[in-house]
């Protein structure tokens, strides 16, 4: 059976047997992929926690049927070790860990999704951001990566330029106020801001933003991830915000 070797971010685990897990991780060039740690419970395995959730990998397998096997595993950034000491930057790890196996397939290349989630677990093990502000900016990007580039300033709709007052999720954004739809949501203007900044990395203008817009700014990133993957993420309710 043929061999790879890949970077890898692990998104999940579950339990296989009495020993073995199943490892779903995001690589770099081959896409999502699922493979069986062997032994990796017992106390003595030799891969011991460098396969738990949000570590970043070198990982060797060799291809199976349904499952691949892991031969090989050096750790390249240990950001899980690191992130699970603060409990906020945890829960927005989970939140993005679930999001990128949310919006990635098995076996097809997105490294620009690799690279990002990368990223964005660097910042949080680093704590380079407020945690909350680094993961809206991960969902915002990870979402115009798949396709679904949210707008704040133009409409969304006709593209009349902007800055316009009213935020329709379905719509895809900021929209004007003859093509804003009922049950639109009006937020401030300097979510609008905040967002637009998170989504273009503008971390000078995010940094300095108020609790208030990035409680609402949240509340909008949200409701516009679980609308267009079309359905809720457990972990984000977990998410400790200022």
């Amino acid at each position: 059976m043929p061999l790879y070797r890949d970077e890898a971010i692990v998104l999940r685990t579950h339990k296989l047997g009495e020993a073995d897990r199943i490892i779903t991780m995001l690589t770099r060039t081959r896409g999502r992929v699922r493979a069986v740690a062997k032994g990796v419970r017992r106390t003595k395995s030799r891969f011991g926690s460098r396969l738990e959730p949000g570590m970043v990998v070198d990982v060797q397998c060799y291809e199976g049927r349904n499952l691949d096997t892991v031969t090989q595993v050096e750790t390249l950034a240990p950001y899980g070790d690191a992130i699970a000491r603060d409990y906020t930057a945890y829960t927005c790890a989970t939140s993005m860990l679930e999001t990128a196996l949310q919006l990635t397939e098995e076996h097809e290349p997105q490294t620009q999704q690799y690279l990002l989630l990368a990223g964005a677990l660097r910042s949080l093990a680093e704590r380079a951001h407020d945690p909350g502000l680094v993961l809206d900016a991960y969902l915002l990007r990870s979402l115009a990566v798949a396709g679904w580039a949210p707008s704040f300033v133009d409409c969304a709709k006709c593209g009349a330029p902007g800055p316009h007052r009213a935020f329709n999720v379905q719509a895809g954004g900021a929209v004007c106020s003859v093509c804003r739809p009922p049950g639109s949501s009006a937020p401030a203007p300097e979510t609008f801001t905040l967002l637009a900044s998170l989504l273009t990395g503008d971390w000078d203008v995010a940094d300095a933003s108020e609790d208030r817009h990035r409680r609402q700014g949240n509340g909008l990133v949200s409701a516009f991830l679980q609308w267009h993957i079309e359905r809720g993420l457990r972990s984000l309710r977990l998410v400790e915000r200022a």
